[in-house]
């Protein structure tokens, strides 16, 4: 059984009077240590299903295995709770808190967790190393680059020591030369740390790093190319 399973799921939800079905019964599966890439026009449930992998949304038919839990049996409770042991989020635009170090933002899901502060600080100094920014964990947002702050988003996805990190256009907000060192540095902490990794993208010079693309086209699963 491969890491992921996801088996005839369907998404829908109303807007206004409208039903909108992003997903339609799409079936999928990931192995354990892949980089799989999500690529398809906008509107075609690339990002809908980013967050039912990573347990942000709940499935309305199907079903989503993950390492033997099944998410949709999950209450949005028991969702999160799994979530924060098991899935880092990297966004296209970092999310990172402002009034917050990158040290600080780094720690936080680890708030979640039953660690003492050493504990916390050593994970957290092992994620600044991976992402190479021991010399920045005192600096601010503000004080970063667009590249620094995206490695300061990726450590904080990393330091939980998650088994999947899914990326929405990680890249997107970026330069060409910090998208290009964003996307390495992914590529190779997916080979060194053995993580799963999901990501979302337009660019096929992104999709690049993935060890197989998903294109996706009105909710449905439309090819999967091996590289």
């Amino acid at each position: 059984m491969a890491y992921i399973e996801i088996k005839n799921v369907v998404k829908s939800y109303k807007r206004g009077e409208q039903e909108i079905t992003p997903l339609q019964s799409l079936s999928l599966s990931i192995e354990r240590g892949e980089f799989l890439v999500l690529m398809g026009p906008s509107g075609s449930g690339k990002t809908t299903l980013l967050n039912l992998i990573a347990g942000v949304d709940k499935v309305t038919n199907g079903q989503i295995v993950v390492d033997g839990q099944e998410l949709h049996l999950m209450s949005r409770t028991q969702l999160a709770n799994w979530r924060a042991s098991n899935v880092g989020y990297i966004f296209q635009l970092y999310h990172l808190v402002p009034v917050l170090t990158a040290y600080e933002n780094i720690e936080l899901p680890l708030l979640l967790q039953s660690l003492s502060r050493i504990e916390r600080h050593l994970r957290i100094m092992t994620a600044l190393e991976a992402v190479g920014l021991v010399d920045r964990k005192d600096h601010y947002p503000r004080q970063l680059s667009g590249g620094q702050e995206q490695r300061v988003a990726i450590a904080r996805a990393i330091v939980a020591n998650p088994g999947i990190i899914v990326a929405d256009e990680p890249t997107g907000d970026l330069d060409a030369d910090a998208a290009y060192a964003t996307l390495q540095l992914l590529k190779r902490l997916n080979q060194e740390m053995g993580k799963t990794f999901i990501m979302v993208t337009h660019d096929k010079t992104a999709a690049s790093v993935g060890h197989r693309i998903v294109l996706l086209e009105k909710g449905v699963l439309v090819n999967s190319i091996d590289k």
